[in-house]
């Protein structure tokens, strides 16, 4: 992972209404693109009309109808500084028209700035620049991962809550020149027809399940092409955790039915950035297509992020690299808490020295006294000597315990930091306490051996990360939050 240096002070300087939009209400993209570039920040006022004001404009159908050329991307999760990447690839957006088929925030740490950035390019080019939903854009993914906790930080609750509103009015799908359904995630054996995903109501929080639910979250068959005839046209979806896998001759019913050649979608990591499907017998075209837009995905999968550019009937895929980009720690954790493991390390090592010393007067208490004496104690002064004895080694045992934790933390600070990366912050229970092998177990535990596991290639972290691909489990609270939302 790259890293670059940034100017403090462009973080305290935050832009008002005045320096971002002009008099006739346009937003100056250049100045709003570099200040975010440095890390710099909003009034809340001016945030607030940026992604308002691009919301707007967001409410139109749920399929939108656009037309080629047109360039396609997928995934973006917060990497704000491939985003700017991925335009200097595809194209100027003043002069490039683009299809985002969603999933802008979470597991990335800069996805406010992704947000405003898009939102103000739709409120400035809104014919040229088109953005779809993907399953993140909700409150359920945004409050388990990174995206409300990244709003709370850098501004606060209350854009976040602006930033949710603003997401039910994405749209769901769009219909490109009418041969191409671009939508994140895929089908549902609900929607047969174009018209039922126009029949959908999308201002709400996604449920669990359902159509909306699906075109979402949905997956191609990992055998994708190879199944045999027996295999289900959709299956339940347990890598997800809801909605289906659907296969190949289910993709060529929903096209043969609709007159469509392909469907595009986003929502997994390739690495190669994209991946073209079997062809359909019927037109000779791939019947499905990927494509993932961010590179190097959570700093570890290793992968080249790719946009589709699609002009006179001809499709072209453009490949690029993660940019640099500033470091944060995991769940934004600030230097503080990340130094404690060091502080406490230290705390505990003079704790146990302290226990030792009270371990070995107590043992010269008990010896102290002429023979006679000692052998005239009775027996309950004799067993209080003892129980105290036992105490103190039982607080001897537990401070030695959690100082080789600290100790843990501290020697394998790198380890741990890359573990809560992809952990969503979380380590494993019990990790900590089997040293540097728990750790590394923990890091891949499928596949350990006596040297440990790296990741070493895109396969190493997809797998690593799987348990994130899942859908969260509802919480009561949220549940409530969520309803009360819609």
């Amino acid at each position: 992972m790259e890293c670059r240096r940034v100017t403090p002070v462009e973080q305290l300087r935050r832009l008002c209404e005045e320096q971002i939009f002009n008099k006739n209400g346009d937003i100056n993209i250049s100045i709003l693109r570099e200040h975010l570039r440095k890390e710099g920040r909003l009034t809340e006022k001016c945030c607030k009309r940026i992604i308002k004001e691009g919301t707007a404009i967001l409410s139109e159908k749920t399929l939108l109808d656009v037309d080629s050329p047109i360039t396609i991307c997928g995934d973006i999760h917060g990497q704000f500084y491939d985003l700017l990447k991925l335009f200097e690839v595809g194209g100027d957006p003043a002069k490039t028209k683009y299809l985002f088929m969603g999933d802008y925030v979470d597991r990335g740490y800069f996805s406010i700035e992704c947000v405003l950035y898009l939102w103000a390019l739709k409120k400035t080019y809104p014919n040229g620049l088109h953005l779809l939903r993907g399953n993140h854009e909700c409150r359920h993914l945004t409050e388990y991962f990174t995206f409300k906790q990244e709003c709370q930080i850098k501004y606060s609750t209350d854009i976040w809550e602006t930033c949710m509103d603003a997401f039910d009015a994405l749209p769901l799908a769009a219909l490109l020149n009418g041969q191409f359904l671009c939508v994140h995630g895929g089908l549902s054996p609900e929607i047969r027809t174009l018209d039922d995903i126009r029949q959908i109501d999308r201002f709400k929080e996604p449920p669990p399940f359902g159509p909306m639910c699906d075109l979402l979250w949905s997956d191609p068959f990992e055998e994708y092409g190879k199944e045999n005839s027996t295999v289900e046209k959709f299956s339940q979806n347990q890598v997800r955790g809801c909605s289906y896998f659907y296969s190949f001759a289910a993709v060529c019913d929903f096209l043969q039915t609709n007159s469509l050649l392909s469907v595009i979608r986003a929502h997994e990591a390739q690495d190669a950035g994209y991946k073209m499907y079997r062809r359909a017998s019927s037109t000779g075209f791939p019947s499905l297509i990927t494509i993932f837009s961010a590179p190097n995905y959570l700093d570890v999968y290793n992968n080249k992020a790719a946009i589709l550019k699609y002009e006179n009937q001809v499709m072209n895929i453009r490949q690029f690299n993660a940019s640099p980009h500033p470091y944060w720690l995991p769940n934004f954790m600030d230097v503080f808490k990340w130094s404690l493991p060091f502080v406490a390390e230290k705390a505990t090592e003079m704790l146990v020295a302290l226990l030792n010393v009270c371990a070995v007067e107590t043992d010269d208490d008990s010896s102290v006294g002429s023979p006679v004496h000692n052998e005239t104690l009775d027996e309950e002064a004799l067993e209080a000597q003892k129980a105290r004895r036992e105490v103190i080694r039982n607080k001897i045992r537990a401070v030695g315990k959690m100082a080789r934790v600290f100790s843990v933390l501290r020697e394998e600070s790198e380890t741990v930091v890359r573990l809560k990366g992809l952990t969503n912050g979380k380590l494993p229970t019990g990790c900590l306490t089997k040293g540097k092998e728990g750790l590394l177990a923990a890091m891949d535990s499928t596949k350990t051996n006596e040297a440990g596991v790296e990741i070493k290639n895109f396969t190493d972290a997809r797998k690593l990360d799987m348990e994130n691909e899942k859908r969260p489990a509802e919480r009561n609270s949220r549940s409530k939050n969520s309803s009360s939302s819609t």
